[in-house]
């Protein structure tokens, strides 16, 4: 009986295919041994997803609403008041109230900022200078980069970086945007002045990529603890739910079995965690994380920077 080849491939198949090529090994069974600030075993960097006012949507030209929102249902065909609405409480409340609770913890934070939801909400942008939190380039718009050919994508992230450079005074070291392409990272490179990028799932720790010819960082982010769970219907049901999951995150990288440092990603979204109940899980975790002398919060920057200290490139 003939047999279908690919049925019994036993590795990728690149050829023709656009893209960076998969990496299944990583570190492997001895990863870097790393430490953070004041010598901490885990960096705990918390991401405020800042799209609001960005996303898709009638006003701005889409013919479509976009689909992350409270109830499982949508208006087709005109505009959504509803799911802008939701948005809208993102910018208007939801974003001071998460500031709220970073201040009365002191702790800093890391912006993924789309550049039109910054330049809209100009005292956002300026009390993010004040706090001295760091600014990831989430794109131009919250658009899904996947939808773009080459030449727009790096047109998209060229007037990201152009816009948060002008909201903020300081231009993005760190890339991160809605659903990558296969050419983001290229593009990234390209465009150059990028210390790192975001997009990327796949560790707990940074590592180092070869693009272009160039040594290019890489810093993962996490979907597990962020808060699209409490939405998406995959997740979490209460606030406990998501203090519960960032607590076994936290207790399980503080005692992983071996001795190396990792880093924890808390993904956020003004709209979602700047509801009052969320935030409370919220600042209950920072809390309990605040209890222990091995765990930093630091900036995604920051971390990048004291990754490349003890890593570097080779």
């Amino acid at each position: 009986m003939e047999r279908n080849p690919q049925f019994f491939r036993t590795d990728d198949d690149m050829t023709g295919v656009p893209g960076p090529a998969r990496n299944l090994v990583g570190y492997g069974e001895h990863p870097p041994v790393v430490r953070w600030e004041h010598g901490a075993k885990v960096a705990v960097n918390i991401v405020v997803n800042n799209e609001e006012g960005s996303e898709k949507t009638y006003p701005m030209g889409d013919a479509m609403n976009d689909e992350m929102y409270e109830m499982p249902w949508h208006v087709d065909g005109q505009r959504d008041l509803a799911v802008e609405s939701m948005y809208e409480y993102g910018a208007r409340a939801g974003i001071w109230r998460l500031f709220r609770v970073f201040g009365a913890a002191g702790v800093p934070a890391t912006i993924f900022g789309s550049a039109v939801a910054l330049k809209r909400n100009p005292a956002v942008a300026a009390k993010i200078v004040q706090r001295g939190d760091d600014v990831v380039g989430h794109g131009f718009r919250w658009s899904n980069h996947y939808e773009m050919n080459r030449d727009e994508e790096r047109e998209a992230i060229r007037l990201a970086v152009e816009s948060i450079t002008a909201s903020t005074g300081t231009r993005p070291l760190g890339w991160y945007c809605r659903e990558m392409s296969v050419n983001t990272r290229e593009l990234v490179v390209e465009e150059g002045g990028f210390l790192y990028d975001s997009d990327y799932y796949g560790d707990d720790l940074p590592f180092w990529t070869h693009i272009g010819g160039k040594n290019h960082l890489v810093v993962p982010y996490s979907l597990v603890v962020n808060d699209a769970r409490y939405i998406m219907g995959m997740g979490y049901g209460s606030p406990q739910h998501f203090f519960e999951t960032a607590k076994a995150t936290l207790d399980r990288l503080r005692n992983d079995g071996d001795d190396c440092g990792r880093m924890m990603s808390i993904g956020l979204h003004p709209r979602i965690t700047g509801n009052p109940a969320r935030s409370d899980g919220l600042a209950r975790f920072i809390e309990y994380a605040q209890t222990f002398d091995d765990v930093a919060f630091m900036r995604r920057g920051d971390i990048a920077r004291s990754f490349i200290d003890q890593v570097p490139a080779v």
